[in-house]
């Protein structure tokens, strides 16, 4: 296992911000991982789990403690099961199970990021969540200090989160197992009106999972939502700001707001969210709060190619990227009611 001290951070985030961790480790087995969480654990040292750094906000001070990489390698197939370890890198992974014919995280392509990492965010994007097609996570549980299989009912699966997240300093992930669907190599049904307007079909549709996949490759490097170490716009944590999902009388509230800023006949994009609330559309509130492509004069600025995306242009501090998040998390406040939550994980600051 390899081991540094006053290692830097910023080049593990897809934010390339933060300061450095007095130690890291980087494990590249599950048997490390284990070892490198037990005897953190054990010593009170305080511990830092990092995957691909794409949902991953560090403070420019750095981590006092001991930073974990994880980089552990496994892809297994069988039939329609997969099981991938939590290194793996995610959007390669989606690759595979597509070129193997199969359905089910085709429109997950291009998100930055381990296969560790999804169950925790419950990842999702182009009508597709990960929470559809896991059956079980292997994890270290730091309170038995062993290793436990959790099915998907145990993950506590919702929009945008999941038991791990209630439970950040619990369970460490060492392996996500899916179970897939054999469709001749066609995509599942496709969710997501955009997608299908995109290669030309209805909504619910199958096209071939290569076509969707591609496609959806295409509509995130559109919005800057595909890494590419040339382009400022991608220096981000793609999507900065969940939806907001509303109880009725937020939205009520909300929907009075908007016609009193914009105008009676002004709609704004809303969804059932289950329990008879509604969600809208965090990118939108953004947009109509005055917060525009490109917004900001300094360093850290709003994406170009994607209001929902803050990004680094290049010279940013972590307190230039969140002095930005507070500016539009204020901004989208006094304009509607709606308070903008972060969907990265911060480390050692906050909003």
């Amino acid at each position: 296992m390899q081991e540094l001290h006053d290692a830097p951070l910023a080049p593990l985030t897809t934010f390339r911000l933060g300061g450095p961790a007095t130690r890291l480790l980087t494990a590249t087995t599950d048997a490390e991982v284990v070892a490198a969480v037990a005897e953190a654990d054990a010593s009170g040292t305080p511990l830092l789990v990092i995957g691909g750094g794409s949902n991953l906000v560090i403070g420019d001070k750095g981590f006092d403690g001991t930073a974990l990489r994880i980089a552990t390698k496994g892809f297994t197939l069988s039939g329609t099961s997969l099981e991938l370890a939590a290194g793996e890198v995610w959007t390669d992974a989606v690759a595979r199970t597509v070129e193997a014919g199969l359905a089910g995280i085709e429109c997950l392509a291009g998100i930055p990021g381990s296969a560790g990492a999804t169950p925790i965010q419950n990842v999702g994007a182009y009508g597709q969540e990960v929470s559809s097609t896991i059956t079980e996570v292997v994890a270290y549980d730091r309170h038995t200090r062993e290793t436990v299989t959790l099915p998907n009912a145990e993950c506590s699966f919702s929009y945008r989160h999941s038991r791990f997240k209630v439970e950040p300093d619990r369970f460490v992930v060492l392996r996500v197992r899916f179970a897939l669907e054999e469709a001749g190599g066609l995509s599942a049904p496709l969710a997501y009106p955009e997608t299908a307007r995109a290669m030309g079909v209805e909504q619910g549709e199958r096209v071939a999972a290569s076509a969707a996949r591609e496609t959806v490759l295409k509509l995130r490097a559109g919005k800057g939502m595909v890494l590419d170490p040339d382009d400022h716009d991608t220096w981000s944590a793609g999507s900065f700001f969940t939806n907001p999902i509303l109880d009725e009388a937020a939205f009520q509230d909300f929907l009075a707001r908007v016609h009193e800023r914009l105008g009676p006949d002004v709609t704004p994009p809303a969804f059932p969210a289950g329990d008879g609330r509604t969600k809208t559309s965090a990118a939108w509130l953004i947009d109509r709060a005055g917060f525009t492509k490109g917004y900001g004069s300094g360093p850290a600025r709003i994406s170009t190619k994607h209001t929902l995306a803050l990004t680094n242009r290049g010279e940013a501090t972590t307190e230039d990227l969140l002095a930005l998040a507070r500016e539009v998390v204020a901004g989208v406040h006094a304009a509607f009611g709606v308070t903008l939550v972060n969907e990265p994980v911060t480390v050692g600051v906050a909003l």
